[in-house]
């Protein structure tokens, strides 16, 4: 047997199942229950002492129950003398409270930072993280993945033959620039006011669209309100058609209703964040062999970033 484990917390055991058989190697047991008042009991099914262990769980809906469980599979593995315990969390939870943007308001990305250092994290592993800052507020390692490694080929293989890249927002302009310079296309941005949170509204196109396929990147979608309304008024200005890839499948409230009934002709996530329900106009890639690859070279010390030097 291999001197890594992976174990799965309850989130997305699909993922991590993809991410064993990438290895080959079997997903190691834990049996998680829940007590009847809904507290989460734990135990690990298998010895682990000295070993490298791995725990794939995105704090995702329900995100409180999703973090808590992560945080009691860490301490049980922790005094059960593993060697170290790297959390694989595809979509890291609470990351859009990320600096004190109003008054007496908290810093829960920081909050949960905290949380996993005490409870026995050594090594954290994530992808694209709502703010690169937020690799700071941790005192441990971290892997914050570029999720666009996903989609240069799938988009490569669109041949679009007008393309362009759009940021949604003024805030997502180094993410979509990113992408523009890797697939060598030029970029537009919509500008976006945004009254309230989880709406939006659309204000300007910024750069010309008429004619195009736009793409527009973010990192992730969750009421879809945003991307809804910059597709129609992306549309409106003339673009052929519009397509999103967004990394987080978020998908909240009337997200999947608006997707369904809006101007967006195709939505293109990563599986950190299992899907509610399924659509046609969403197209799900799968993170498994980025993943697995990462913790192949994490637990050989080999260089993660090459992997996206590649692309």
């Amino acid at each position: 047997m291999s001197g890594y484990m992976i174990f799965s917390g309850t989130a997305n055991p699909q993922l991590a199942e993809e991410i064993a058989n990438y290895l080959e190697i079997p997903l190691s047991q834990a049996n998680i229950n829940r007590f009847s008042d809904g507290e989460i009991s734990v135990q690990i099914a298998e010895s682990v002492r000295g070993k490298d262990v791995f725990i794939v769980q995105p704090t995702c809906a329900p995100a409180n129950a999703n973090l808590m469980e992560l945080l009691i599979m860490t301490d049980a593995l922790k005094r059960s003398s593993a060697k170290s315990i790297t959390a694989v969390v595809p979509y890291y939870g609470y990351a859009r409270q990320d600096r004190k943007a109003a008054p007496r308001v908290p810093i829960s990305a920081k909050l949960v930072a905290n949380l996993m250092e005490t409870a026995g994290i050594t090594r954290m592993v994530t992808v694209d993280l709502h703010a690169s800052q937020i690799q700071g507020f941790f005192d441990i390692p971290v892997d914050n993945l570029y999720g666009a490694i996903l989609f240069m080929d799938y988009i490569r293989a669109k041949n679009f033959a007008n393309p362009v890249i759009a940021s949604p927002d003024i805030g997502g302009v180094a993410r979509a620039r990113y992408f523009a310079s890797k697939l060598g296309l030029d970029m537009v941005i919509v500008d976006k006011r945004r009254e309230r949170a989880n709406e939006s509204e659309v204000m300007n196109i910024i750069g010309d669209v008429e004619g195009k396929d736009v793409i527009m990147i973010d990192d992730m979608v969750d009421t879809a309100g945003t991307m809804v309304h910059a597709a129609a008024a992306l549309k409106e200005r003339g673009a052929n058609s519009v397509m999103a890839c967004c990394t987080h499948p978020v998908l909240s409230g009337p997200a999947y209703d608006r997707i369904e009934k809006g101007a967006l002709d195709e939505l293109v996530v990563a599986n950190t964040i299992p899907l509610k329900k399924s659509s046609e106009k969403i197209k799900m890639l799968s993170t498994a062999s980025m993943l697995g690859e990462v913790i192949r070279r994490v637990y050989n010390n080999e260089s993660v970033n090459s992997l996206f030097e590649l692309k």
